[in-house]
């Protein structure tokens, strides 16, 4: 895979979701994405900076336009200090919630994606990697 453009952004207030998710239409715009797979991209952006926002007080964001073979993408990388997920099979399953957000949680927002992976410790911090592909 091969990065072709990225942007990094800091989230540390409300107004920074509006922000995140403007970078991200205007990524997703400059490569030709449907406005369907803009939506998915954009909806599950925000459910994970809300997330970010809400469990770890901010953290930042890595946008990046992304291309396998012929094909390209927009890769978002979620990554915060915060107190991490203690179960993180438990955070995957529908329904489980620790507060209150769009209703999609984690396994609504990796259904909207192409890729999705997570990675968690306690006391550490949470990264999530999503990509988006541009017919996909």
């Amino acid at each position: 895979m091969i990065t072709l453009n990225r942007d990094r952004l800091f989230i540390q207030k409300d107004q920074d979701v509006v922000i995140l998710r403007n970078r991200v239409k205007e990524y997703a715009t400059k490569i030709g994405m449907g406005l369907v797979n803009q939506t998915k991209l954009i909806t599950g952006a925000s459910e994970l900076v809300r997330n970010m926002l809400r469990y770890a007080q901010g953290g930042e964001v890595l946008i990046e336009v992304v291309s396998r073979g012929r094909e390209n993408g927009i890769r978002l990388t979620f990554s915060d200090r915060g107190p991490g997920i203690a179960d993180l099979n438990k955070a995957m399953q529908d329904g489980f919630s620790t507060g209150r957000s769009l209703g999609l949680g984690l396994p609504g927002t990796k259904r909207l994606m192409s890729e999705f992976s997570i990675k968690s410790a306690v006391g550490e911090g949470t990264t999530v990697t999503v990509i988006k592909w541009k017919n996909g």
